[in-house]
């Protein structure tokens, strides 16, 4: 997939910006320049293509280096060289995601034809996520304040502080 600009990326967009996400698109200045960040709850999203990070390699892998690749031409030209590019790709996913994690994010990652298949699916998936992380902030911070209320007023608190903050 391309870095950018692709229909699949262009559409991801604006289901994102539906939903009522604002979000970076190949921001640098994050680790592995994820497709989309949601900078608020800190998700990095990531759309691989099956070819370039290796969906169901090892099936793939084999039908390389025995010249039965009807998908793409170039690779019957120099078998080595795109089974080394492919697996490198695979272990830089490995090693952004790792870094990330570590750096406090939260990595999704789709696959094109996911994406392709049922796109809301995928949106669904992020809005779990996004839930998710609101939760942990909350609690967080509610705990860092050492906030003992009850429930009614703890609901209202929790309403006010993540109202517009998809």
């Amino acid at each position: 997939m391309k870095a950018s600009g692709s229909k699949i990326k262009n559409k991801s967009g604006k289901a994102l910006w539906a939903e009522g996400y604002k979000y970076r698109k190949n921001y640098k200045n994050i680790v592995g320049k994820p497709d989309f960040a949601l900078m608020s709850s800190k998700i990095a999203i990531f759309y691989d293509s099956e070819f370039w990070h290796g969906y169901d390699w090892k099936n793939k892998r084999k039908k390389i280096k025995t010249n039965k690749v009807f998908w793409v031409k170039k690779i019957k030209t120099n078998k080595v060289f795109w089974v080394k590019k492919i697996e490198r790709n695979m272990e830089r996913d490995k090693e952004v995601n790792k870094l990330l994690i570590k750096k406090g994010w939260m990595v999704l990652r789709f696959w094109g034809k996911d994406i392709e298949k049922d796109m809301s699916k995928c949106i669904k998936k992020i809005n779990k996520a996004v839930e998710s992380r609101k939760k942990k902030k909350y609690s967080e911070i509610k705990n860092a304040l050492n906030i003992k209320i009850n429930n009614k007023v703890d609901e209202e608190l929790e309403m006010c502080f993540f109202v517009g903050n998809k």
